[in-house]
């Protein structure tokens, strides 16, 4: 299946049966439901399209892959660095929606210089003066945690650019459940990015106390991962090769998989990855 496929597959699923007497999660005009990020009336679009979904595929294929996705009410879009040449597909591609949409990308530097300059590329790759939502990427350890936070951490350089209006909102993305919890007490920030998915929570607990925490905090919570199934076993031929985990990908299946996130408080999620 074609990436795009996928993508419209993500988006078919929402509009099939109902899970738990759940209505349909399209609105009355044909477009995705929003929900409210934050307090400032912001609202992201339930499902958000990743720049890890798009890297490295001709740039005329993306600039209708998003096309699509914004006709059809997406209106949140996440990138990093790390997702090969994204940023500049990106940029191309956004560039004349760029204030009806939202912007989020990330770094993985942990100090300021570096998070400075990295940002500063970022900027330059998607061709704008500005990110919606700046984060710090997979906070995996407490060591990250410490590094950040320190005196000449990368949230000083987080906190200037805000200040310089470079910046609208702070967050961080993080798949150790002790890291996340440990930032979410110290800072306050505007949302996590963070797993949120039936596998992990039923099976490992995964996932509710930091939604419990974020909600405590008046943090807004976005999700990934929504479509994991498991890893994928030895000698599986991989759909989905950038994947580390084997997706869900059977229509019924998947829309409760869809469903289940959607119906914890989280924002949006941002599938495949």
């Amino acid at each position: 299946m074609k990436r795009r496929e996928f993508f419209e597959f993500i988006l078919g699923t929402l509009s099939l049966g109902s899970f738990v007497g759940w209505r349909n999660l399209w609105a009355k005009d044909g477009v995705l439901q929003r929900r409210p990020y934050g307090r400032k009336g912001i609202e992201l679009s339930i499902v958000g399209l990743g720049g890890a979904s798009v890297m490295n595929l001709p740039r005329g294929q993306v600039n209708n892959i998003v096309s699509w996705a914004v006709d059809h009410g997406v209106n949140y879009f996440d990138v990093a660095p790390t997702y090969g040449d994204s940023e500049v597909l990106f940029g191309n591609a956004l560039r004349k929606y760029r204030r009806r949409i939202f912007l989020a990308c990330k770094t993985l530097k942990r100090d300021a210089r570096g998070a400075e300059k990295e940002f500063y590329s970022s900027l330059k790759r998607l061709q704008t003066d500005y990110i919606d939502l700046y984060q710090f990427h997979a906070i995996s350890k407490m060591e990250y945690v410490e590094k950040i936070l320190a005196p000449g951490g990368a949230m000083d350089f987080f906190l200037k650019a805000r200040q310089k209006g470079l910046i609208r909102f702070i967050g961080f993305s993080a798949h150790s459940e002790e890291a996340a919890l440990s930032l979410l007490d110290r800072v306050k920030f505007d949302s996590v990015l963070y797993p949120v998915n039936f596998v992990m929570y039923f099976r490992g607990n995964f996932g509710p106390q930091l939604i419990e925490r974020a909600r405590q905090k008046g943090v807004a919570v976005l999700a990934i991962k929504a479509l994991a199934k498991q890893r994928w076993r030895k000698g599986a031929k991989r759909t989905f090769e950038r994947l580390w985990y084997e997706p869900v990908s059977h229509p019924k299946e998947a829309s409760l998989a869809l469903r289940f996130t959607l119906s914890r408080p989280v924002v949006a999620t941002v599938p495949p990855r």
